[in-house]
């Protein structure tokens, strides 16, 4: 979720209100406001977990061969032919380039680092009447809400001019429970589906903000100081599924189908704000101001689907490329007074102008095989756009890994660079701003076979 800055956000606001209210000496009666836009720092789009996945650029859907399939295409967990579990790590760094037309005194850079659980799963295959199946249990984190920004703003006007400080600081993550069943339908046919718990669990589902502004001016020629601060949490709870087929067409090349279900997510938002104006050679004046408030609000999640197609060439090479569609434009808020928002924009669901987008994902894996072991090359490219208004804000990246595997035991270990420039022009456009970005993220998994 975003904050608006000045003049829109809900600080200022208030702040500014309390200024005209001293002025006028009107009542106070402001209450807190409900959430309007959501914003995801990491990738919007859903994808699924893995070292090797995302090795090789994340096309995977029609590779799909370990115990990370439940996340990518359940329909290929039936490739695999003894129980296993897994565990991966993330660990990622972004850095932001704000930059402010309006205000250039904002401009800066700005940068987060986190560490978490990324996946884990336990699935097992077996046969009944003849026909082969896996059953996998999983736990995937599918969204990174971190994000740190501390910058200055100023404000002037003929009767009011100021300077404040922004810190503002938002954490959290989405994640998701996991059922999983695979079955071999058809000797080159599979199908798979995944149930998709979105409650508390390794982490909780939710995400804090916190914005904490101060600073000084004048008002029609009166010195103030002012602060203020705002802490909401947002609770996250649903459920959806995803649908899967893996179709082997001929011995080397596969075809996988995904579909992840739309759903409606319960927000359970909690609100407290505080804030204060002080004028040095007016006392009397002085004022404050606190509210808090819990309000349950619907998130509607939009589906999303792919299709893959990978190659093999040889027991050493694979080559894949994946085409993914997700539905922003179905993306909406449903407040607690009933009024119907784009979370992308912000704006009224009538008003706003979201398109859906287009990932396109290519890889590569090369396996070097040796009698006591096998070390993988891949690499990857993407085009990974996030939805905005009117138009997407376009993404690239690239990604390469290795790893090894030891008879039971395989190790992955995967990096992958994803850069936008002059993206996030279509919020905040009053002040005329747009950032680059770029981040590093590191996997790193283990697989155990029994």
């Amino acid at each position: 979720m975003t904050f608006r800055l000045a003049p829109y956000s809900k600080q200022n606001i208030c702040f500014l209100c309390f200024l005209f209210l001293i002025y006028f000496g009107c009542p106070s009666t402001l209450s807190a406001q409900p959430l309007s836009r959501i914003e995801i720092p990491s990738s919007f789009n859903p994808v699924g977990s893995g070292a090797r996945a995302l090795g090789m650029g994340g096309a995977f859907i029609a590779v799909a061969d370990d115990a990370t399939a439940a996340s990518w295409n359940p329909g290929g967990l039936v490739q695999l032919e003894r129980p296993e579990v897994s565990v991966v790590g993330a660990y990622f760094h972004r850095d932001e380039d704000l930059d402010f037309g309006t205000n250039p005194e904002g401009n800066g850079s700005q940068s987060v680092s986190k560490s978490r659980l990324n996946y884990m799963s336990a699935a097992y295959p077996f046969s009944l009447w003849g026909i082969n199946m896996v059953v996998s249990a999983n736990y995937q984190n599918l969204y990174d809400l971190t994000r740190e920004w501390n910058f200055v703003l100023k404000q002037s006007s003929d009767t009011l001019n100021f300077t404040e400080d922004i810190d503002y600081d938002q954490d959290g993550t989405l994640s998701a429970w996991g059922l999983a069943y695979s079955v071999q339908i058809m000797p080159r046919l599979s199908f798979g589906v995944t149930l998709n718990f979105w409650e508390d669990g390794i982490y909780s589902n939710e995400w804090d903000q916190e914005v904490v502004q101060s600073g000084s001016g004048t008002f029609a020629g009166n010195r103030f100081t002012f602060d203020s601060r705002s802490d909401d949490e947002f609770s996250f709870s649903g459920f959806n599924m995803n649908l899967g087929i893996l179709w082997n067409v001929t011995g080397g090349l596969n075809i996988g189908v995904v579909l992840k279900t739309p759903f409606t997510a319960d927000i359970r938002h909690k609100s407290s704000f505080s804030s204060s104006i002080k004028f040095p050679d007016l006392p009397a004046n002085d004022s404050s101001f606190s509210d808090r408030s819990t309000l349950s609000e619907d998130l509607d999640m939009p589906m999303s689907f792919g299709v893959g197609l990978a190659y093999r060439f040889s027991d050493s090479f694979t080559a894949s490329l994946d085409v993914y569609r997700t539905e922003w434009d179905d993306f909406e808020l449903k407040d607690s007074t009933g009024n119907k928002i784009s979370p992308i924009s912000g704006l009224p669901s009538s008003e706003s102008d979201v398109d859906p987008t287009y990932q396109v994902r290519m890889g590569a894996e090369y396996l070097f095989i040796q009698p006591q072991y096998v070390i993988p090359l891949r690499g990857g490219v993407f085009y990974d756009p996030a939805p905005a208004e009117r138009s997407p804000d376009h993404f690239y990246g690239f990604s390469v890994g290795t790893g090894i595997g030891i008879d039971r035991f395989i190790f992955d270990i995967a990096y992958q660079y994803r850069f936008g420039n002059d993206v996030g022009s279509s919020i905040l456009q009053d002040l005329d701003f747009s950032k680059d970005v770029k981040e590093h993220t590191v996997y790193g998994s283990i697989i155990i076979h029994f």
